[in-house]
């Protein structure tokens, strides 16, 4: 293929696509390959991705640990606004691509290359989420998507791609794969072949973050999260740094069989799909954020936020993480963050997460006024004109029917 292309960024993980994605580039379009390989919490060494990198005559490798970047720059913001897209899914893999998209882009500027590449296929939401990320970040940056222009269209094709080009291949890689996995600190995802007919349950062998509910302890384990400023800061009294914080999570909710999430979404794209998703940590930290949040919260802020969430999360799964109108809604939940300030204690039981505490220097709780004993601060004769009024409308609108 003739290409005006000279150099281009792969995001790389190491495993068989990406490296058939690399070997591909080179020989179709007669460039220098860059690769990025980002730890995320994906629970899996990159280091190998470094070497076999190295191995396919890549001379400029990229092997990055952006835990802490991902959790206090991504995942802490959207849980800020305790976004779930389609009611239930906490967006651990739409919201890790931005941050990929974002350092891809600044590696190019770094090294003079024209072009990204990345290795989502052209039925799934990923090659949206990373594209809309280039653009708008780089407006004049080559994009490519080898998924849409190879017809290396098969398991079998690219594992025979791989063997003419002495590229190893992993054993668990030959023969169909029982599904695909996607994860990092916050989830991970499993879909695809074994789990695409939604009829029938996940195997438990699907499921790696967490314990079944019902193998999990026949004890609750209590834990208390600190928040400042709407972000979690602290675990059973202990200062965690945001990744440190999210992976103590990850281990009490995992333990507790807490997370797990079967779920037929509506890709952007406009197909459906179904989905096996654990998140045991950002499940204990939503109810956490919401149980510090309806401490604190006024009664109309917290209303608008309710309204706003869908749009936003949205907005994260559909790949308009650096869009105006995704920094704007930030910019109205981080205001509305400030005073979120206090500690919330949970139990954790079998699969299921309870507020059962909370406490804030900031608290808009008045014992006062909503106690069922005798009061000085509220007249409760004030209630009849408030009702009247509020059902002023409703006489006139009844009264004009007859």
């Amino acid at each position: 293929m003739a290409s005006n292309v000279k150099k281009v960024v792969l995001a790389y993980s190491g495993g068989l696509d990406t490296s058939v994605i690399l070997k591909w580039l080179q020989q179709t379009y007669d460039c220098e390959v860059v690769t990025f390989t980002a730890d995320i919490g994906q629970g899996e060494e990159v280091e190998p991705a470094r070497r076999k990198a190295e191995m396919l005559g890549v001379e400029e490798i990229f092997v990055e640990d952006l835990r802490e970047t991902f959790v206090r720059d991504y995942v802490f913001p959207m849980f800020r606004a305790n976004a779930v897209y389609e009611g239930v899914y906490l967006l651990g893999t739409s919201i890790a691509r931005p941050l990929i998209a974002k350092r891809q882009i600044e590696i190019a500027e770094l090294t003079g290359a024209d072009a990204v590449a990345h290795g989502a296929t052209g039925k799934g939401n990923d090659q949206v989420r990373f594209e809309l990320g280039y653009y708008a970040l780089k407006p004049d940056i080559k994009v490519i998507s080898p998924w849409r222009e190879w017809e290396l269209t098969s398991r079998t094709k690219l594992i025979e791609f791989a063997e003419q080009h002495q590229i190893p291949i992993a054993k668990d890689k030959r023969g169909e794969a029982p599904f695909s996995v996607d994860a990092n600190l916050l989830h991970i995802s499993a879909e695809g072949k074994a789990l695409e007919d939604p009829a029938h349950e996940p195997e438990e062998f699907v499921y790696s973050r967490s314990v079944a509910p019902e193998a999990a302890p026949d004890r609750p384990t209590y834990v208390e999260i600190g928040f400042e400023g709407g972000d979690a800061v602290a675990v059973d009294g202990v200062k965690l740094s945001p990744a440190t914080l999210l992976t103590r999570l990850n281990e009490l909710g995992g333990a507790n069989g807490i997370g797990r999430l079967d779920l037929v979404e509506n890709r952007f794209v406009g197909m459906k799909s179904r989905g096996v998703y654990e998140t045991p940590g950002g499940t204990v930290l939503l109810a956490a954020h919401r149980g510090i949040e309806s401490l604190t919260l006024d009664r109309e802020a917290a209303h608008l936020k309710d309204e706003l969430m869908p749009r936003y999360a949205s907005l994260i799964y559909n790949g308009f993480w650096f869009s105006p109108e995704r920094e704007m809604l930030q910019a109205l939940i981080d205001r509305s963050q400030e005073r979120v300030n206090g500690m919330v204690r949970l139990k954790l039981y079998k699969g299921s997460v309870s507020v059962v505490g909370r406490s804030s220097p900031d608290s808009l709780y008045s014992l006062e006024h909503v106690t069922f004993e005798d009061d000085d601060v509220y007249d409760q004769r004030d209630a009849a004109g408030f009702i009247k009024l509020n059902a002023l409308r409703l006489r006139l609108a009844k009264a004009a029917r007859g």
